[in-house]
């Protein structure tokens, strides 16, 4: 019994996986997610950053919120460079699939620092969310360099 529970059990993780794997059906489709997901994170940069320059009002709830949901975004976009979503409608240079390795520390990175900021962010204080949203926007900056047109 302990068997096929365990059977069971591996069958299960592997149709996950399986899944998880075939979440893009045509590289479209992996485009069009990231390319959604990037437009979201633009969103939050842009009204932080505006919080942050005196553009807008500080306003700390609203900075937290934003950072939150950088922190969640900043995560999502890395599965959809699917080794066939190379070509299309995509600014995305070759380098992210030469280069893989270097670009998926730099993701890692980018969602490190955005995870950092929403921790700072629950402080309320701009002199603590400042560096941590620098870092966040430089880890941005860093990998448009590299790896997009």
């Amino acid at each position: 019994m302990k068997k096929m529970i365990l059977l069971g059990a591996l069958l299960s993780s592997l149709s996950l996986s399986a899944n998880a794997q075939s979440m893009f059906e045509k590289s479209e489709d992996a485009i069009e997610y990231r390319k959604a997901t990037f437009q979201l994170i633009r969103y939050q940069i842009s009204d932080m950053g505006d919080m942050l320059k005196g553009k807008v009002p500080f306003d700390a709830k609203r900075f937290e919120k934003r950072a939150n949901a950088a922190a969640t975004l900043s995560a999502l976009p890395w599965e959809a460079f699917t080794n066939d979503s190379q070509k299309g409608d995509t600014s995305a240079l070759p380098a992210v699939w030469n280069d893989r390795a270097t670009f998926d520390t730099k993701a890692a990175k980018f969602a490190e620092y955005a995870q950092a900021l929403a921790t700072a962010a629950k402080s309320g204080d701009k002199k603590e969310i400042a560096p941590a949203f620098r870092n966040w926007a430089k880890g941005c900056k860093d990998c448009h360099k590299s790896f997009k047109d």
